[in-house]
């Protein structure tokens, strides 16, 4: 915007300012021309009187002397009797047309030629001054000059009215892009001071009340994500209670086992729900240590339901651009829609590999039914669920740059590949 404001500003002022000095250069050379024309017509009209009172060539001289034109050897003085007094003349047709009585001027190569009568007693003489084209153009160069310099002060006057212009209204909308880039990486505290012109100031008090009103919003609904989560503490203490009743201790240990479980996701949930959201903008973890674990954990409920689980997981340190808590969640949604939507005993295998160019890849495979391949949409399952665990993955392997692919698996069900971008170590 700024460029284009100086090359607008730019344009118009060249052109205004051609079409002033044009003129003014035309008008400067036809007053130097007319200017020195007068001065001719001057010298020689002044030697009219003494024309009529000489008495001897000497006296006529004497006068032409007196003259500028005379003293530049530019003015001759051509008698009735034909006799010229003064620097030498042509016998052309403009001679003779003075002759006749007539006062006038003539263009020749060079310069003007101006031609004045005058009528005494003894006829008609004729005054011939001689006007070069240095005295026609006597001061042209020097006003053009001028002109120039002052068409160029403006044109560069007017370019830097423009760019300071330009620069107050680029200046509010660069700081209010920023504002909203970092808003949107997490940073609800950002505020932009509204300036600029009347409608860019408008466009900053409008972004200040969008990111008061998400801040709110988000606040809002974190809040009640959090309490809704708390109230799973008292079903949870029911379950406690009631697996202290089990006789069985293997059994008992189990429930409580799960009991702990979920009660840390559900302290985990309100926790996440309470953290500012731009505290883990840009958290990395390592994606085999997280991997290695989760699988770990689900290998037990494998057993239990005589699942088959085939594990082949490079050695890490894998470190992508995902927080091990994101990661966790990710990979528990995968592996949970497996249990949950496959038959018992039903084998799967998780391989994690480091492609050609750096990046890791996560795949889920199992030999289930399968799922569609545009099986994506957030809040909707044909299984039952809420349809939030394939979406969960890939928003979190998006956030990193990476994506989510679903395929045909090798044995015979769905096949889920989760690909992130390493980051350095």
């Amino acid at each position: 915007m700024r460029r284009r404001l100086i090359v607008v500003a730019a344009a118009i002022a060249l052109m205004v300012t051609v079409a002033f000095l044009a003129p003014l250069v035309v008008l400067v050379r036809t007053v130097a021309r007319d200017r020195a024309i007068t001065n001719a017509e001057r010298d020689a009209n002044a030697l009219g009187p003494a024309l009529s009172v000489a008495t001897s060539d000497s006296d006529i001289a004497t006068a032409i002397a007196s003259t500028d034109a005379g003293r530049d050897n530019r003015l001759t003085v051509v008698l009735s009797s034909g006799a010229e007094i003064g620097a030498s003349i042509p016998h052309d047709d403009d001679l003779l047309l003075a002759q006749r009585g007539n006062s006038f001027s003539a263009s020749h190569d060079g310069g003007v030629a101006v031609f004045v009568t005058s009528v005494t007693g003894r006829g008609t003489n004729v005054v011939r001054v001689w006007v070069p084209d240095a005295l026609l153009t006597d001061g042209v160069s020097r006003a053009t000059s001028i002109l120039v310099a002052l068409g160029i002060a403006l044109f560069l006057g007017a370019v830097a009215v423009a760019d300071r212009l330009g620069a107050s209204m680029v200046r509010p909308i660069r700081q209010l892009a920023g504002a909203a880039e970092r808003l949107g990486h997490g940073d609800l505290a950002q505020r932009v001071e509204p300036a600029g012109p009347a409608e860019v100031a408008a466009v900053g008090q409008a972004f200040n009340l969008l990111a008061g009103r998400v801040g709110e919003l988000l606040a809002a609904e974190r809040e009640l994500v959090a309490d809704l989560s708390h109230r799973l503490r008292t079903p949870l203490t029911v379950l406690r209670l009631e697996a202290d009743s089990i006789a069985d201790p293997a059994a008992r240990d189990r429930l409580r086992a799960a009991t702990d479980e979920l009660e840390d996701a559900v302290t985990t949930i309100i926790r996440e729900a309470r953290r500012p959201i731009s505290s883990d903008v840009g958290g990395r973890g390592d994606l085999a240590a997280v991997t290695a674990d989760r699988v770990a954990f689900w290998r037990a409920l494998a057993d239990d339901q005589a699942r088959v689980l085939e594990a082949d997981l490079a050695s890490g340190p894998m470190v992508v651009e995902v927080s091990a808590g994101d990661i966790e969640a990710a990979l528990d949604a995968l592996l949970g829609n497996v249990f949950e939507h496959t038959p018992d005993g039903t084998a799967f295998a998780v391989t994690l590999r480091r492609n050609d160019n750096g990046d890791a890849t996560l795949r889920i495979d199992d030999a289930g039914p399968g799922i569609r391949v545009d099986a994506i949409e957030r809040g909707q399952s044909g299984g039952g669920s809420t349809g939030l665990g394939l979406d969960i993955a890939r928003r979190t392997a998006e956030a990193a740059g990476g994506s989510l692919q679903i395929a045909r698996s090798e044995l015979g069900g769905a096949s889920i590949s989760l690909t992130l971008p390493s980051s350095p170590a």
